[in-house]
């Protein structure tokens, strides 16, 4: 078994909530697993879970993307009832959130896979604990961030302070993806990508479709079709550590 210090692993990060994580992680979870990629997800902490005795529907969504049947206790160490920040519901629910719990279930799952997948919650500035952010846990766990934002009104300035926030709290950035671009988008939605392209210090890695969430299944595989398309995967495979993959 290898430590967890030579893992290749990918923390997914939003610019706010709502931006489709969840959907990006699990897209990028079916695109390795279609080649040949034996991935590790984990959905740390997550909130609004109906039946905390269970995986909520997002970790849910990750592990049936990656085609791996997971210990839930390592999926997901925390699972909270209330739809809110974690520490807020944690504290609510009487729940002790113990960063090093998560770092020890990171560490078996990079132990026993090639590559894996955390996915937080909200921004890097959402508290877990206390004080205790997901930029900490970030620092914790000590891997690269992916960053998805939307492509809306308000994305630029949300992206350059999430990208800023994560350069002066040294927090290795892979790049970002705007995700949800309408088929006929905005002036807004339009000239994000090339506004925030010209800005941003850190790569925009691709610009995904917004797919009604009828089907979730369905949106994560056309989701990981859209992303295996994009000119930049080779780009964001050779980002994250996969280089070998990107010269298929």
């Amino acid at each position: 078994m290898k430590p967890a210090d030579l893992c290749n692993a990918l923390f997914i990060s939003g610019t706010d909530t709502g931006v489709g994580k969840t959907f990006i992680a699990a897209a990028l979870a079916r695109l390795l697993t279609r080649k040949g990629v034996r991935v590790g997800v984990m959905k740390p902490v997550e909130s609004g879970v109906i039946d905390v005795v269970q995986l909520g529907a997002d970790a849910n969504l990750l592990c049936w993307a990656a085609v791996n049947d997971q210990p839930a206790e390592l999926v997901s160490p925390y699972r909270l009832k209330n739809p809110v920040a974690p520490a807020v519901a944690a504290s609510h629910e009487g729940v002790k959130i113990v960063p090093s719990v998560i770092k020890d279930a990171f560490d078996t799952l990079c132990a026993s896979h090639d590559f894996v997948i955390v996915e937080g919650a909200g921004g890097l500035m959402t508290p877990i604990a206390g004080g205790f952010l997901i930029a900490d846990l970030i620092n914790l766990l000590q891997i690269q961030t992916l960053f998805v934002c939307r492509p809306d009104l308000g994305t630029i300035n949300h992206t350059m302070l999430s990208l800023f926030a994560a350069q002066q709290l040294n927090i290795s950035t892979a790049g970002y993806i705007i995700n949800g671009m309408p088929k006929h988008p905005d002036m807004a939605q339009e000239r994000a990508p090339h506004s925030l392209a010209s800005l941003a210090a850190a790569e925009l890695l691709g610009v995904t479709p917004y797919l009604p969430a009828t089907d979730r299944h369905q949106a994560v595989e056309q989701l990981a079709d859209a992303m295996a398309a994009m000119p930049t995967c080779k780009k964001l495979l050779t980002l994250i550590g996969l280089a070998d993959l990107a010269g298929e």
